[in-house]
């Protein structure tokens, strides 16, 4: 495993909004070797829509799959805004020596698109 620091974060716009995503609760986890889904982290996105750092302390990062679960029904209940994806799930896999994953998520209530920043 590459040293240094190990985080995973990420970064949501509000593309129907034109702002950053903020106070939208999102949940991180990792698949156990069972199969089983287990929570390493669950916050919400600052005022700029940003997650610094979802890896806790305690946890490494191994190589395996992760998650991201973006709770955008609750991100739109205020606003009263109707959306098609009331949760959005971001599978990704770490890789032996993957230390730093940024997963951006652009969305809308009707649509969002992910990719691997920097």
């Amino acid at each position: 495993m590459a040293s240094g620091i190990k985080r995973i974060s990420t970064h949501v716009l509000d593309i129907a909004r034109g702002r950053p995503a903020s106070d939208l609760p999102v949940r991180l986890e990792r698949q156990e070797a069972s199969g089983c889904w287990r929570s390493l982290s669950s916050t919400r996105t600052n005022h700029e829509g940003r997650c610094s750092q979802l890896l806790p302390e305690t946890e490494d990062l191994c190589k395996g799959l992760y998650r991201l679960a973006f709770d955008t029904a609750s991100y739109y209940a205020s606003p009263k805004v109707d959306t098609l994806y009331p949760v959005i799930e971001v599978t990704f896999r770490v890789r032996d020596g993957e230390s730093q994953f940024h997963i951006p998520l652009l969305l809308s209530p009707n649509g969002y698109t992910t990719y691997r920043g920097s």
